[in-house]
C-alpha cells in the first residue's frame, strides 16, 4: 500500500504522486530453485564440460554470483552436434502428430513451472519481476503451443508444395530476451523436425539450462536439443560447425556480420535478426496520452534492451512541445530499482559493460548539443542501473540518433510533413521497426507501406504475438521468426 512521507501540497494533482507518495516493497518470494552450478545438455543428459572450466553468471541487481555455468570447448561442440546428427536419423521422420505431442508438453511444464522461471530470469537478467511474469514466460509457452499446433498441419505451410526438415541446426541467442528468445528459437526447429545446438548467452544462460530440465521432463529423445555455453568463441564454434545445415542468430549487427562473412561460400541457410533504431512517430492528431504510454513502452521496456525498441521518437512539430511534456512527466514516476519488486518499472542494466556503453554515448549526446533530461530518481546503492533518459533537440547527424544504444534512452526528433517523417525514418541502417501514432486509417496504411521496417505497429507498440512473423530489412537481418513465415525459414521444399 502506498504511504505519504510528506503532507501533500497545492501543486498540480499529477505530480504529487509521483513526487510525494512511495510505496513499501513488494518482492516476489517464489523460490527459483537455482542450482550452484550448471552442466552441459548433450544428448538428453547434463555433462561436464570436458576442459573442466566455468564461468561464473552474476545477479545485475546485486553484483552477486548466482551460479557457475559450464564452458564449453570445442569438443563440447562436436559431441552436441553429433548427438543431434544421429537423433535426426530418427526425430526426422516422426510423424508431425507425435512431434507435437512433445512440444505441447514442453508448453504445459514451463507454465506449471511459471513463476519459477520467471524469478530466475529476472534474477540472471535484471529485467523487472513483471515483465517476465506477465511476458516472457507466458509468451515463451505459447510459441511452443502455435508450433506443436502447426507439427501435425505442415502440407498447408507452403500450399502446392512439400516441405521436409533441413536437419541439424545451430543457434545463437542473445541476453535481453533469453527464455523467449530459446521458444523462439526451437520450437519451429522442432516442429518442423530439425535437431538443434543452441547457445544461450554467456550472461543469461540459467533459464536456458532450466529448460534443458524441462526437455529432459517431456521425454524429448536424446540429442533432439543440445544446449552449450560460454563466450563468443562457443558461438562462433556453434556457427561455423560443418554438420549444421542452417545457422540462426539473433545479436547485434557487428556479430552477424562477422558470421555472414565467416560462412560466405558455403551453402548452410542463415537467418539473421540483428540490430534496430526504430522510428517512433505521432502526429498530431494523434490520441496524445496513449501514444506517451506507448512512447515509454517502447523504449523503457526491458530497460530498452529490446532491438525493435522506440529510440528514435518523431513528433509532429505542432505538438511536440506537449508531446514532450506529457512524457517528461511521465517518467518522473517511472520507478527505479529493484528488479524482484512487482512496483519496479526498470530493472537492472544487464551487465557492467553494457552499462559503461550506455553512458559512453549519452555523454556523447550531451557533448554533441543535445538537451538531456533525466528524472531525480534515487538508483540502487549496488548493481548496473541508469536512469530513464530522453533527449531533446537531437538531430539526424547526433550518434544517439544514429547508433543503437540498447538502453532507456530515448531521442526525440520533430516533423512538419508526413513526407519528412518517412525520410528521417528510414534515414537509418536498421530497417526492424517502426510506430505510428495517428487517428487517420489512411495515414496509417500510407506510412505502412513507405516505412521500411519489417514490423510497423499502429497506435500501440511492441506488440508480439507466435502468429505474426517477426524480423527485419537492410542491416536489422533477414528471414522471420513467428507465424507460417517462420517455419519456412526452417524446411526446404520438395
Amino acid at each position: 500500500m502506498p504511504t505519504a512521507t510528506r503532507s501533500p501540497s497545492r501543486r498540480a494533482p499529477e505530480l504529487i504522486f509521483g513526487d510525494l507518495w512511495s510505496f513499501d516493497p513488494a518482492p516476489e518470494t517464489a523460490d527459483p530453485k537455482l542450482k550452484s552450478r550448471y552442466e552441459l545438455f548433450i544428448n538428453g543428459r547434463l555433462v561436464a564440460p570436458r576442459g573442466g572450466r566455468y564461468f561464473e553468471s552474476i545477479n545485475p541487481a546485486t553484483e552477486q554470483k548466482l551460479a557457475d555455468i559450464a564452458l564449453a570447448g570445442p569438443a563440447d561442440v562436436n559431441a552436441a552436434y553429433g548427438a543431434a546428427a544421429r537423433a535426426f536419423r530418427t526425430w526426422g521422420r516422426l510423424p508431425g502428430r507425435e512431434r507435437a505431442k512433445y512440444l505441447y508438453r514442453i508448453a504445459r511444464l514451463l507454465q506449471d513451472r511459471a513463476r519459477e522461471f520467471a524469478v530466475a530470469e529476472t534474477m540472471d537478467g535484471g529485467k523487472p519481476i513483471k515483465e517476465s511474469r506477465d511476458f516472457d514466460v507466458p509468451m515463451a509457452a505459447a510459441h511452443f503451443f502455435y508450433h506443436a499446433g502447426w507439427a501435425d498441419k505442415l502440407d498447408y505451410v507452403a500450399p502446392g508444395r512439400r516441405v521436409a526438415p533441413l536437419g541439424v541446426v545451430g543457434q545463437v541467442i542473445p541476453w535481453n530476451f533469453p527464455l523467449l528468445m530459446c521458444a523462439w528459437k526451437l520450437a519451429p526447429a522442432l516442429a518442423m523436425g530439425n535437431c538443434v545446438v543452441l547457445k544461450p548467452a554467456e550472461t543469461t544462460s540459467i533459464t536456458a539450462l532450466k529448460l534443458a530440465e524441462i526437455i529432459a521432463d517431456a521425454d524429448l529423445p536424446p540429442g533432439v536439443v543440445n544446449i552449450v555455453t560460454g563466450a563468443g568463441e562457443v558461438g562462433a564454434a556453434v556457427m561455423n560447425h560443418p554438420t549444421p545445415a542452417k545457422v540462426a542468430f539473433t545479436g547485434s549487427t557487428e556479430v552477424g556480420k562477422i558470421i555472414m562473412r565467416s560462412l560466405a561460400g558455403t551453402d548452410k541457410k542463415m537467418t539473421m535478426e540483428l540490430g534496430g533504431k526504430a522510428a517512433n512517430i505521432i502526429f498530431e492528431d494523434a490520441p496524445l496520452d496513449q501514444a506517451v504510454e506507448g512512447i515509454v513502452n517502447g523504449i523503457f521496456f526491458n530497460q530498452g534492451h529490446v532491438c525493435c525498441a522506440g529510440s528514435r521518437l518523431l513528433v509532429h512539430e505542432p505538438v511536440a512541445d506537449r508531446v514532450l511534456a506529457r512524457l517528461k512527466q511521465r517518467i518522473r514516476v517511472l520507478r527505479v530499482g529493484d528488479p524482484l519488486d512487482k512496483n519496479t518499472d526498470i530493472g537492472a542494466i544487464n551487465s557492467r559493460e553494457q552499462l559503461a556503453k550506455i553512458a559512453a554515448l549519452v555523454r556523447t549526446g550531451v557533448r554533441e548539443g543535445a538537451e538531456l533530461y533525466q528524472p531525480p530518481c534515487a538508483l540502487p546503492p549496488r548493481g548496473f542501473f541508469f536512469r530513464p533518459s530522453v533527449f531533446s533537440n537531437v538531430a539526424m547527424s547526433h550518434r544517439i540518433a544514429r547508433e543503437e544504444i540498447f538502453g532507456p534512452v530515448l531521442s526525440v526528433l520533430t516533423f512538419r510533413t508526413l513526407e519528412e517523417a518517412v525520410e528521417k525514418a528510414n534515414n537509418t541502417a536498421y530497417g526492424l521497426s517502426a510506430g505510428v501514432w495517428t487517428d487517420k486509417g489512411s495515414r496509417i496504411l500510407k506510412m505502412s507501406t513507405e516505412l521500411k521496417a519489417g514490423v510497423v505497429w499502429a497506435n500501440t507498440y511492441n506488440k508480439f504475438d507466435p502468429t505474426s512473423p517477426f524480423g527485419g530489412y537492410k542491416e536489422s537481418g533477414f528471414g522471420r521468426e513467428g507465424g507460417r513465415q517462420g517455419l519456412l525459414d526452417y524446411c526446404r521444399l520438395v
